[in-house]
C-alpha cells in the first residue's frame, strides 16, 4: 500500500515542537512522523494487540509511541536524544501506567539489562529507525538470546528492498540471509518521503519479520560464516570465495558443490538458505 498524499492529515506535533523551541538533530537521524492515518497502519502492520509488550526504538515526539499505548499492554520507548524530554512529557501524558520511556542508547544497553527491563516477558519491536543503525539494531535484536516475536521498523526503502530480497537478485545478500536464517520478512507497505518531519532525501518502507524457530537446530554461526565467505567479493565465483575465505581446497569446494548438483562456476548469490544450510553441513 502507498499512502496518497491527499490522506495526510498533520496532529499538532509541529506545534509542540515550536513551542518547545525543538532542532532537529542530523547527528541522530531525526526525521518524525506526523501524520495519523500512517502511524496506526504502522501498528497494525507490527501486530501489536492486548497485552503484548512492546519495545519501541526511538521514540522521537511520542507518536508512534502513543499509538503503540492504545493497543499494547506495556511500551518501553527507548530515546537517545534528552531534548525531547518536555515534548515526550507532553505527548505521553496520561499514559504514565502504559509507557515508560527510557533515555538512554539501546545499543549500549546490555542484554541483561534489557532483560531486566521486560521481566523476562515475550516482546515485540517496533521502530522508525535512523538509516543509520538499521542493520546493526537488526542484527542485535535477531542474534540476542531473548529474540523478540517480531521486529517491524521503518526503514530507507532501499534497505527494505534488500532485507526482504530473493536469490540472484541485485539486492540479495549476507543481511538477506542473516533474517533468512532467524525467520521470515516482508514489506508491508511503501511510505513517500513527505511522510516525515522534517523530510528525508528518500522514500521508505514499513518492514516487518516474523522470527520463528525452523533453523534452531542448525550450527548458524558455521552458516553465517559461509555465508560472509560466499559474499566477501561478488565478483568472484562461489568456489574462488570459498577458498579464499574459508581456506577450502578447490577440490574440496568444487566437490561440496557437485554433491549439491551446483554449477562450480555459480556465484553466491544464487544460493538460498537452505542450500548454504547444507553447504555450511557438507564443508
Amino acid at each position: 500500500m502507498i499512502f496518497d498524499k491527499r490522506e495526510v492529515v498533520l496532529s499538532d506535533i509541529k506545534q509542540i515542537l515550536k513551542d518547545h523551541n525543538f532542532r532537529f538533530n542530523k547527528q541522530f537521524g531525526q526525521n518524525f512522523i506526523t501524520d495519523t492515518n500512517l502511524l496506526q497502519a504502522m501498528v497494525k502492520d507490527s501486530g501489536a494487540t492486548g497485552d503484548d509488550v512492546v519495545v519501541e526504538i526511538g521514540a522521537g515526539a511520542g507518536t508512534l509511541t502513543r499509538e503503540l499505548a492504545k493497543v499494547a499492554g506495556n511500551v518501553y520507548a527507548f530515546e537517545i536524544d534528552r531534548n525531547l524530554v518536555p515534548i515526550l512529557g507532553q505527548t505521553l501524558k496520561g499514559l504514565e501506567d502504559k509507557v515508560e520511556v527510557i533515555f538512554r542508547d539501546v545499543q549500549k544497553v546490555t542484554d541483561k539489562e534489557l532483560d531486566e527491563i521486560l521481566g523476562g516477558k515475550p516482546y515485540k519491536v517496533v521502530a522508525n529507525l535512523p538509516y543509520y543503525i538499521t542493520t546493526p539494531i537488526i542484527m542485535r535484536f535477531l542474534e540476542r538470546e531473548r529474540r523478540p516475536q517480531s521486529i517491524t521498523v521503518m526503514i530507507q526503502k532501499e534497505v527494505g528492498e534488500r532485507l526482504t530480497s530473493t536469490a540472484d537478485s541485485g539486492d540479495y545478500g549476507v543481511i538477506t540471509l542473516a533474517i533468512a536464517l532467524e525467520g521470515k520478512a516482508k514489506v508491508m507497505r511503501d511510505v513517500p518521503r513527505y511522510m516525515f518531519t522534517p523530510q528525508p532525501n528518500v522514500d521508505s518502507c514499513i518492514v516487518r519479520i516474523d522470527l520463528d524457530d525452523t533453523y534452531s537446530h542448525v550450527d548458524k554461526a558455521k552458516v553465517k560464516k559461509v555465508i560472509r565467505a560466499a559474499f566477501a567479493m561478488r565478483r568472484k565465483t562461489l568456489v574462488n570465495n570459498l577458498m579464499s575465505g574459508l581456506g577450502v581446497s578447490r577440490e574440496n569446494a568444487c566437490k561440496a558443490l557437485n554433491d549439491m548438483g551446483l554449477d562450480e562456476r555459480i556465484r553466491g548469490e544464487v544460493l538460498d538458505i537452505e542450500q548454504f544450510i547444507k553447504l555450511s553441513e557438507i564443508l
